[in-house]
């Protein structure tokens, strides 16, 4: 193996020591979940449920589950009980669209006192058990850094916290969070403002991006509530960006339209540059989120670039329509498919189907998500790693039209 990245890399590597060690520790529940999709045999019979039981009995068996009781921690239990800030996102985003306002205290609350960064409002993303046995910040894991995607991720839910609740504390604590993302996580490239992965991209002349962080729908609320920063420049740029990175070959010959995990730029001319050692240009754990993130935009915003980035992959749908399957991973010209199926890819790519291609959405919705659960127990039929949990639950949630705007009439 490589040796261990030093410096600024520290952060890039990590995360993705960990996006590798979820592919390869949670094999066995993808397929697991594959068996699930292959018991459900020709002419099955399927039992009546509403939409609305489905997403509230995953989302208490994932409370269940991964937050921990009274602490508001969630645990990744596949990876020792890792806590990362990119968890306490998704946690909070499932309780504000369920209107769990207790476990959303409960996880903001850890979220707060534990994952605090002194300097700033941002977080820390890494959090666990420390050599010596004592619980906290892996520092030394390059955790004291922050995820620009769960920052990101924590305002929304804090806007769309103060839009349903009426709690005051909730949208202020969001606009500091909002600010310090513009000061510490927006970088100029080319003269335009671009989301980088963390905070330590400031000081790089090549600066780290991952697609998947780019969340248009976000940036809109964001300006809304924070008047001193030009939100909807970055609304264009990462959607010029996006399409860039579609069309561009990047480490390979040719590209299929997909999304990268990452992406290197040259800061003074926009251009794409090599990727360092362990980090890669497939649409695998990362980029799987970035059609979901597309699709909210539209169903949001009525966005047209959304739609039009979202119909170039549609490498996804020819697979679908050749395979009757998407694997979990694909190079960036749509070779080297993995041998095997991951629920949250099918979570995160429903975004395409539900935006660009109707006549296979339903289709891909029924045997790869519904397919999971088990209306008898409310639950999934075979248990799902932390991250297929969540990105199964948004993608089903998704395609219900379930994710409200609650931000929308928040202003500052």
């Amino acid at each position: 193996p490589a040796p261990a990245p030093s410096g600024p890399w520290t952060a890039h590597m990590s995360k993705f020591l960990r996006s590798l060690a979820a592919l390869l520790v949670t094999a066995g529940l993808v397929l697991a979940g594959a068996t699930a999709y292959r018991s459900l045999a020709p002419g099955r019979t399927s039992v009546p449920f509403s939409n609305n039981e489905m997403l509230a009995g995953l989302w208490h068996g994932y409370v269940q589950t991964y937050i921990e009781p009274g602490s508001g921690r969630v645990m990744d239990r596949q990876h020792g009980d890792l806590t990362t800030s990119e968890g306490q996102s998704y946690a909070m985003l499932r309780a504000v669209w369920q209107d769990d306002r207790a476990t959303f205290d409960r996880v903001w609350g850890f979220t707060q006192q534990a994952l605090d960064r002194p300097g700033d409002h941002l977080f820390a993303w890494k959090f666990g058990q420390r050599p010596d046995g004592s619980y906290g910040v892996l520092s030394d894991q390059g955790g004291q850094n922050t995820a620009s995607d769960a920052d990101s991720d924590i305002a929304v839910a804090l806007v769309m916290a103060y839009g349903r609740w009426q709690q005051s504390s909730y949208l202020q604590q969001a606009k500091a969070i909002i600010s310090d993302i513009w000061t510490q996580e927006v970088v100029q490239v080319a003269g335009r403002p671009v989301l980088v992965s963390n905070n330590l991209e400031q000081s790089s002349s090549q600066v780290i991006v991952n697609p998947s962080y780019f969340a248009p729908y976000a940036y809109r609320i964001f300006a809304r509530v924070d008047t001193r920063h030009d939100w909807q420049a970055l609304v264009g740029s990462s959607y010029d960006l996006i399409d860039r990175s579609l069309s561009a070959p990047l480490d390979r010959s040719a590209s299929a339209g997909l999304a990268p995990d990452w992406l290197r730029i040259d800061r003074s001319t926009g251009a794409f540059v090599t990727l360092p050692a362990g980090l890669t240009s497939d649409y695998g754990y990362d980029a799987l989120r970035l059609p979901w993130r597309l699709a909210l935009d539209y169903q949001w915003n009525h966005e047209d670039r959304a739609k039009t980035t979202l119909g170039r992959m549609r490498f996804l749908g020819a697979q679908w329509q050749d395979t009757g399957r998407l694997a979990a991973t694909y190079a960036h010209d749509g070779s080297s498919p993995a041998g095997y199926e991951s629920p949250a890819l099918y979570g995160g790519s429903i975004g395409y189907f539900t935006v660009t291609d109707q006549a296979q959405l339903s289709a891909v919705y029924d045997r790869k998500l519904t397919a999971l659960y088990n209306p008898d127990t409310f639950g999934w039929r075979t248990a799902l790693s932390y991250y297929d949990d969540n990105w199964a639950w948004f993608g089903i949630a998704l395609h219900q039209g379930a994710l409200t705007d609650l931000a929308k009439d928040v202003k500052k």
